[in-house]
């Protein structure tokens, strides 16, 4: 997402709409100097019960017994770029 400040993942709970509870953390955004790039820039984002390996810094951990959704902000986007957020994505 082109910005000019930073976005962030954040995941719910789906029954409360409130953060998801026992977890470490809830979010990630692209100010954290963490997070692993592509060789593009991009970012992909897991969300799940468990890190995929390797991937850690990029993970956002879910409760495994309950439903889970999300929100993505942007802060400061850039208006002269056009950019659609890409669906979610089942990886096994």
């Amino acid at each position: 997402m082109p910005v000019e400040q930073c976005w962030s993942l954040t995941a719910y709970d789906r029954d409360t709409h409130a953060l998801i509870r026992n977890v470490d953390r809830a979010s990630r955004a692209s100010n954290n100097t963490e997070l692993l790039k592509n060789p593009d820039g991009s970012v992909d984002v897991y969300l799940g019960p468990k890190a995929p390996a390797g991937k850690e810094a990029n993970w956002i951990p879910t409760d495994p017994k309950r439903g889970f959704e999300v929100m993505f902000r942007a802060y400061g986007p850039k208006k002269e770029k056009q950019w659609k957020m890409p669906d979610l994505e089942v990886v096994t």
